[in-house]
């Protein structure tokens, strides 16, 4: 598995990632997220994304990691995120609140400390005051994470950007979410930022023949719909999808979730074709900068 220096980090991330939204949201078993992560590891992935949020009332991402993977923890990065308040009774980015949460996030997750701690989606007018990134700077010098970062999009992840006080930007990167390659990726790059792409295939929309239930995949959908790619019916979609991702400048890692043990190689298997040609990368710019108004910005 490529492995990529993970901006002023200095980590050398795998290309491809595991994000643990799926595992927590649809009630994964542990024992099926143990097959799923050990084996990912064993094939050389080195970076678990997952957040505070991420759960079904029952079990949560975190815990499911925990349970799976941290007796091997020399053995990957650990990215979660925080400012949700599930099991608190306190409101969204509530300092005490945040402090109680990553607390929880480490005795979940089994361990003294994360890599990577990210406020996940925090609103520009709260980072302004203050007083929640220093919350994240002290809970760096206290050790419990090694870097902090943000996880969003479009203004609120411009100002995260711009303001300095971060290490890396997870933001949404794909086919059908290409504003940001215009905008916010640029200047990540001239500030040596990390950048996780979330959503780097797009949800994979174009398995709905039509307008999908799971409103999480609605846009994407819609959106591929009008683009009207015509590898989105072809059996390289995903990889395609995937590579013309990480071809992009300034991308480190591209986090896809699953909950089927074998999905993961499945999909690292995907970039043994290396680079998505310039010239298809091409093609797929010059189609959305002709049907995408200025209204089709980052999805979180």
């Amino acid at each position: 598995m490529e492995k990529r220096v993970f901006g002023k980090t200095g980590l050398e991330v795998s290309a491809l990632g595991f994000g643990g939204a799926e595992i927590g949201f649809e009630g994964a078993s542990a024992d099926t997220v143990a097959t799923l992560l050990n084996a990912a590891l064993d094939a050389g992935l080195n970076v678990i994304d997952t957040a505070e949020c991420y759960g079904n009332g029952a079990v949560t991402s975190e815990e499911l990691i925990g349970l799976a993977v941290s007796h091997r923890r020399d053995d990957y990065y650990l990215f979660t995120k925080c400012g949700h308040n599930p099991g608190f009774d306190l409101p969204d980015w509530d300092p005490k609140m945040l402090e109680m949460s990553i607390d929880r996030s480490l005795k979940q997750l089994k361990t003294d400390h994360v890599d990577l701690l990210q406020f996940h989606g925090c609103p520009a007018d709260l980072m302004r005051q203050g007083d929640l990134i220093a919350l994240l700077q002290r809970a760096r010098d206290a050790g419990k994470t090694r870097f902090i970062g943000y996880s969003g999009d479009n203004e609120n992840a411009r100002y995260a950007i711009e303001c300095g006080a971060f290490d890396t930007l997870q933001t949404s990167i794909s086919i059908a979410d290409q504003s940001v390659l215009d905008t916010n990726l640029p200047l990540a790059r001239q500030h040596n930022m990390g950048v996780i792409a979330k959503r780097p295939i797009a949800n994979a929309a174009w398995r709905y023949a039509s307008k999908p239930d799971n409103g999480y995949h609605v846009t994407y959908w819609e959106r591929l719909h009008q683009l009207g790619y015509d590898f989105t019916g072809s059996t390289d979609a995903t990889s395609i999808a995937l590579r013309f991702t990480l071809s992009q400048p300034g991308v480190h890692t591209a986090i896809v979730g699953t909950t089927k043990p074998d999905r993961w190689k499945q999909n690292a298997a995907l970039l043994n074709a290396g680079p998505l040609p310039q010239t298809q990368i091409d093609a797929i710019r010059a189609r959305w900068r002709e049907i995408a108004p200025p209204d089709w910005v980052g999805q979180g």
